[in-house]
């Protein structure tokens, strides 16, 4: 399904990529132009562009134009060497990047940018294919194992058409299930940033669903007073034994969901399951700039020059997770035969 956001989360128009601005939601409503690796690679560090399908769909767009600009095997390269390490924890980065670096290489000099585009192309196709089926397997799993009738789902930082194409990952499926039945959303904020705040609800009014905008401290209490029905989230990484890596403050849900006897979801594309890793302890986990804790929106939170720890993702291990989802199909139980079936 189409994403039903306007203007678009990103859009290309065959030479140019056009990038809705995140960082400016929900104030204002600002499109980015990117013209290559540099451009590209710079609006996914900032998290002008998000989400890890969306950032591989975008990656693979901006080294289709580095190529475009200069079809050498020089600007393919650099672009690629860019554009794989500007964030290390989400797999469709890196694995978008080579699938367009090798996609190039192997049409040779002369179709070095058509081939590339191609490539580009097909991943932006398939990522909102695997969006639509991925969300009509979650949604189907749930709808089966919660009681019947009206249901309250959490979910945490920010896995819709923002983070992937069409109706997303996490939030996609709690998009399908209020197909089904009604759903009543909690959106943690997703401190530090705020990707719950100011990105999820932004999207959950203009699905036109029932939510309400939950403090990231209150959600096990909830969960554990038998607020919550089911946890939905999407995530980053997934290694081969099921550990997952999401936004920084899933593996506490997780933990509550379990105590609560609630189902855990997680739900992304196959694309993002790593079958090289192990474990989840293989999992580059990312840290971020001290700033982003210290102050918001402006504003400065602490004393100036605290020490911060700012890790931007956690890892789940593998038995706190109900369900793993992906395009080919729900993981349940969690283990490493179940993960290697839907990648």
């Amino acid at each position: 399904m189409a994403s039903t956001l306007s203007p678009a989360p990103l859009r290309w128009d065959g030479e140019r990529l056009h990038v809705l601005d995140q960082t400016r939601l929900p104030a204002a409503e600002e499109v980015l132009v990117l013209e290559g690796a540099e451009d590209t690679a710079q609006a996914i560090e900032r998290l002008a562009v998000r989400g890890a399908p969306l950032i591989g769909v975008a990656a693979a767009y901006g080294l289709a134009m580095e190529v475009a600009r200069a079809p050498s095997l020089g600007a393919l390269e650099r672009g690629a060497d860019r554009l794989a390490t500007c964030r290390p924890t989400a797999r469709n980065l890196a694995w978008a990047v080579e699938r367009v670096r090798a996609a190039a290489l192997a049409a040779g000099p002369v179709r070095l940018a058509g081939a590339a585009c191609e490539a580009a192309e097909a991943i932006a196709r398939e990522d909102e294919a695997a969006s639509a089926a991925l969300a009509e397997h979650g949604a189907a799993l749930l709808d089966r194992t919660l009681a019947p009738g009206p249901v309250t789902v959490l979910t945490h930082c920010n896995s819709g058409c923002l983070a992937a194409s069409g109706r997303g990952t996490g939030l996609g499926v709690i998009a399908a299930l209020a197909d089904r039945r009604p759903v009543r959303v909690l959106a943690c904020e997703a401190r530090p940033l705020l990707q719950g705040a100011r990105l999820t609800v932004w999207e959950l009014r203009r699905l036109g669903l029932e939510h309400a905008l939950l403090v990231d401290s209150a959600a096990a209490g909830l969960i554990r007073t038998g607020q919550v029905d089911a946890v939905v989230t999407g995530f980053d990484r997934v290694a081969a034994n099921g550990d997952v890596a999401n936004k920084v403050g899933t593996y506490g849900l997780a933990l509550a969901a379990g105590a609560a006897g609630i189902p855990f979801v997680a739900a992304g594309p196959s694309s993002s399951l790593d079958l090289s890793l192990p474990d989840g302890d293989g999992i580059e986990i990312e840290e971020r700039g001290a700033d982003e804790v210290r102050a918001a929106l402006g504003t400065l939170l602490t004393v100036p020059g605290t020490p911060v720890r700012n890790p931007a993702f956690d890892v789940t291990p593998a038995g706190l997770v109900w369900a793993i989802v992906t395009e080919r199909g729900p993981a349940r139980p969690v283990d490493a035969a179940a993960v290697a079936a839907i990648a």
